[in-house]
């Protein structure tokens, strides 16, 4: 008789994959030999302590109920030991590895948020989960998200007002996010603002309610930057529509621009006609992608006389945010690539721009801003600066 390997998915949930459950015994003897050196650890601190008869005071006594533990690989019992005191001390013997009441690893709860944001609703939590860790996942009901929605709230409220000064910030990213809310005909424009430290490391700084990225609302959202400790960074980034600007000028008057380079190609190129769009873009990507900024500068000036005589609205386009989008050579080669766009915040938002669109509006004005918040901390750091 051949062999086949095609699989009956209709009796999935009775099959078993030799590999996962090698995992779980693994791990169900790690956390075991783990927990019980730390009531090792426990109870030498009551080495010392005897009972009228020279017993030790403080024993062993046996297993609390095993119980399941969710993680990235299933459901893994967990069985954690029993003391009790011979003369009368209360004592009590909490694991650090499995505290009491926790189902489910970090990690497993740091997916939740991120679910969340790919369109999976409160509801449906429970199931996805169930397709992802097997049958026997539980404890992961939609109250549990809301529960969760709601200590990101709080998490995201303790976040907005943490000092800035402990290590200063090199470079940041400003933008405004746009996104559909529920039962709103408006839109909620975020403020966003992400940071580089000197060492590389990428923080979102803010990320606050604004009105239309009005002067006014980024003067607020920089005004609380800089009365919580930020210093002045050496350059910011952003497209040229913002108010943003106005904004630096006052409260950082010493950081320089840096204009947005994809934003600009489209502004310029949106001056043009179609036809002659290919050979004008392969053109600004020779001023931004040169060598040297010597070199940039003789593409810049090889654009305008190209282009001026014909497409005059084009050249002021570009010629009038000259010095701002050539700020970024004067600053170390290896951060070009990074400091040149607004690219990090466009690319870190995109996943709630997709979540709003695919669910029609599905959050409040408040939960957006909370989504926001988790998702900046769920993303994997993309600016990697050396300064």
């Amino acid at each position: 008789m051949g062999t086949t390997n095609i699989v009956d998915f209709a009796r999935r949930d009775e099959m078993t994959d030799a590999l996962t459950e090698l995992l779980k015994t693994g791990a169900q003897q790690l956390i075991a030999t783990a927990v019980e050196a730390e009531l090792v650890s426990y109870l030498a601190q009551f080495t010392g302590l005897r009972t009228d008869a020279g017993h030790a005071a403080v024993v062993r006594n046996g297993h609390h109920p095993a119980r399941p533990f969710q993680t990235g690989i299933g459901p893994v019992s967990v069985r954690i030991p029993k003391v009790r005191s011979k003369d009368g001390t209360p004592v009590t013997f909490r694991s650090a590895l499995v505290p009491p009441y926790v189902r489910r690893t970090k990690t497993l709860e740091a997916a939740l948020p991120w679910l969340y944001l790919k369109g999976i609703s409160s509801g449906e939590m429970a199931p996805a989960l169930k397709v992802l860790l097997g049958p026997d996942a539980v404890g992961l009901s939609a109250n549990t998200v809301s529960r969760l929605k709601r200590d990101w709230a709080n998490e995201y409220e303790a976040w907005k007002g943490a000092e800035l000064d402990d290590e200063p910030i090199v470079y940041i990213w400003a933008d405004g996010v746009h996104s559909g809310l529920r039962g709103e005909d408006d839109k909620l424009c975020a403020l966003v603002i992400i940071g580089v430290t000197a060492r590389g490391k990428k923080r979102f700084l803010a990320i606050e309610d604004g009105v239309r990225e009005s002067t006014q609302s980024w003067r607020e959202v920089l005004l609380n930057l800089k009365s919580r400790g930020m210093n002045a960074p050496k350059l910011a980034i952003g497209d040229g529509a913002m108010g943003f600007w106005a904004a630096m000028d006052e409260v950082y008057p010493e950081t320089r621009h840096q204009r947005c380079w994809q934003h600009k190609t489209m502004n310029v190129l949106n001056c043009l006609p179609k036809l002659s769009q290919p050979k004008a873009k392969a053109a600004l990507h020779d001023i931004w992608q040169a060598e040297t900024k010597v070199d940039a500068e003789k593409a810049f000036d090889l654009f305008i006389k190209t282009y001026e005589p014909k497409y005059p609205k084009a050249t002021l386009c570009l010629q009038k945010d000259r010095e701002e989008l050539m700020a970024f050579f004067d600053f170390p080669a290896q951060h070009w690539q990074s400091i040149r766009t607004s690219n990090p915040i466009e690319s870190a938002f995109a996943t709630i721009r997709h979540r709003t669109k695919r669910s029609k509006g599905c959050l409040s004005r408040d939960g957006m801003l909370h989504m926001m918040f988790k998702l900046g901390q769920c993303l994997d750091s993309n600016i990697k600066c050396n300064g």
